[in-house]
């Protein structure tokens, strides 16, 4: 009967057989600016460093230091518009394209996508710093006010800096300002399966995820070694351990214990990882990078809400998994 449901539970994360899918994708959520409100969106074209425009923002201070919402939990409430032409496949943001970006007690504040930029130097974002573009006098003024104290607002210089993802993990890709690899992935059983022990139900945007799935058992993605989306090919490259931010209420920037308090029970090192050195970490959803985001053409290369989800290899447990 053990391995009869052992085998059962193993078909759903492959997608069973005939070419049966063992998710689909319900959510592609890009987040311009690092830390602030993400967007939703239909589709999103992948590049070298992620989906297009995922943090290719960020906040900093006057020593070029970045905020996140650890420190600056204001950020979850500034919110973030990109024209929806902005994440077709060819777009080329023209002079009439602008982000657009709303704070609690702010005026709209427009920043063109295509303008020409100064350079600041000794930017900084956990290990990395390098120089980025700035974003202006106007701009740094309304992050100042926002914030009560010096703040600007600058972005990923591509064209002359890279950042590495850990190369412990995954060797040869590259990012922007997001923390640590290109992709998250996280899934709606997930969400639901903690929200059944949790006393007050929390909202996914407490974690943050790239790619949202659905259709899959609780946590199945822990497991995904190697996934194919829209004939694109991901790995799990290493469990997503959580900060403080998912204990950030999204909606007022007040931060509490949940959920955190509750995954240390059952999603902690000493759950999941009993042989490996515990850190007290808990873990929810899994760190992906893209295969063909290596290569230089981005040509075909999207995600789409509706596309299915195909498991190629999976890890034998949790335990296995990289973290």
């Amino acid at each position: 009967m053990a391995m009869e449901k052992a085998a059962s539970f193993l078909s759903t994360l492959l997608g069973g057989g005939d070419g049966e899918a063992a998710a689909t994708v319900k959510s592609v959520l890009i987040y311009p600016i690092k830390s602030c409100r993400g967007i939703a969106v239909p589709q999103a074209p992948i590049t070298s460093t992620g989906f297009r425009w995922d943090r290719q923002w960020l906040v900093v201070n006057a020593k070029g230091r970045a905020y996140t919402q650890r420190v600056e939990p204001k950020l979850a409430l500034v919110q973030v518009e990109l024209p929806p032409e902005a994440f077709t496949e060819d777009c080329q943001p023209t002079a009439d394209d602008h982000m657009v970006i709303r704070a609690p007690g702010m005026e709209p504040l427009k920043i063109p996508l295509a303008a020409e930029h100064a350079t600041i130097d000794d930017v900084s974002v956990w290990e990395w710093s390098g120089s980025a573009f700035d974003e202006g006098a106007e701009v740094a003024e309304w992050f100042s006010t926002y914030f009560e104290k010096p703040s600007r607002l600058v972005r990923f210089k591509e064209a002359s800096e890279t950042r590495p993802t850990n190369p412990d993990y995954a060797q040869g890709y590259k990012i922007m300002f997001t923390d640590c690899f290109p992709f998250l992935i996280a899934s709606q059983g997930s969400l639901d399966a903690l929200n059944e022990i949790l006393k007050e139900p929390v909202p996914m945007n407490r974690f943050r995820p790239n790619i949202l799935v659905d259709g899959c058992q609780p946590y199945s993605e822990d497991l995904w070694k190697t996934i194919k989306i829209n004939n694109l090919t991901f790995q799990g490259v290493k469990l997503c351990n959580r900060c403080k931010v998912p204990t950030i209420d999204q909606d007022n920037g007040i931060s509490g214990t949940e959920p955190t308090e509750t995954l240390l029970t059952f999603r902690s090192d000493e759950v999941l990882r009993p042989s490996h050195k515990n850190k007290r970490q808990v873990y929810f959803g899994q760190n992906l990078v893209c295969k063909e985001s290596l290569s230089g053409n981005n040509k075909g290369k999207i995600i789409k809400v509706g596309n299915p989800v195909y498991v190629l290899q999976t890890f034998t447990s949790s335990n296995e998994a990289p973290a």
